[in-house]
């Protein structure tokens, strides 16, 4: 590895394709991105489990707990996820928690559209850099909405941060090299994703957040079902279609990014990449 590739992040890339580099990172990276992640899921549980009513009501102790429980996720996450990301992707990953936030607080809370749409940003960042990089942008992206616009966003930081890594994983797999796998890979990653968000949706909030969900989940009520399965259709349905169209703009984003940017990145190369065809072989002139 040049000082160069060092300087830029580029030299811990995670590649798998011939010619690029793989650096090892140290164990205990993957030690602390694990303990991250069991702080967030016991948050969650907890959240689950002590269903605080003020919360994302007010800045009060259950809300305090909650965004100290995901904080400390997200700093252990941040550390150990630090040798596994390009130092490059963290200057886009600003520009990508602001759009989470900007688009998830327009279409979220204030639409009737069933939808949120925000995880856009993450979802980019998982293509561009990797599951690891994806999962921070989310986790990042929730706290800081958290604190400074909603409380009540903080207690969806697991779904966020499994989004985020889900985008990752599918680029590995080639589901961005057409529209229609980004479609069926973001259908795919909503029924997780809205399979964590509806306990919490139910049991803390009492529905959906949103004017749009919120109205989905009063309808279905209204049929008969219960609170938490009402929720939990919401959930599933609105997650499926959410996710199903963020890849797919994730797919048209990508086409569009300057190839110098792409360029920086393996996964997001390979994601690009096609079978390029055959060539035409002519006859031989006598």
């Amino acid at each position: 590895m040049t000082p160069a590739d060092s300087a830029s992040g580029r030299g811990l890339d995670t590649a798998s394709s011939p010619g690029e580099s793989r650096i090892a990172a140290p164990k205990w990276a993957y030690l602390s991105t694990g303990a991250g992640a069991l702080v967030i899921i016991a948050t969650y549980v907890a959240v689950i489990l002590t269903q605080p009513a003020t919360l994302g009501l007010e800045l009060g102790p259950a809300t305090l707990w909650v965004m100290v429980g995901y904080l400390a996720g997200a700093v252990l996450i941040a550390a150990g996820t630090l040798p596994l990301i390009p130092r490059s992707i963290f200057a886009l990953m600003p520009v990508a928690i602001a759009l989470n936030i900007t688009v998830g607080q327009i279409v979220g809370t204030l639409t009737p559209v069933p939808l949120y749409l925000d995880s856009l940003g993450s979802v980019l960042i998982g293509v561009l850099a990797g599951p690891a990089a994806g999962a921070l942008t989310g986790v990042l992206a929730n706290l800081i909405w958290g604190v400074t616009i909603n409380p009540t966003v903080i207690a969806f930081t697991a779904g966020a941060a499994f989004v985020g890594a889900a985008a990752g994983w599918a680029a590995k797999l080639g589901a961005f090299r057409a529209p229609w796998w980004a479609i069926l890979a973001g259908l795919i990653a909503g029924i997780p994703g809205g399979a964590l968000g509806a306990p919490v949706a139910a049991f803390v909030f009492g529905g959906g957040l949103g004017v749009g969900t919120g109205g989905v989940v009063a309808t279905l009520q209204a049929a008969g079902l219960e609170m938490l399965h009402a929720t939990t259709v919401q959930s599933l349905v609105s997650d499926t279609a959410d996710k199903a169209i963020i890849f797919l703009l994730a797919f048209l984003v990508l086409r569009s990014l300057p190839r110098r940017i792409v360029d920086r990145y393996p996964l997001a190369r390979r994601s690009l990449r096609r079978r390029r065809p055959e060539p035409v072989r002519t006859p031989a002139v006598p």
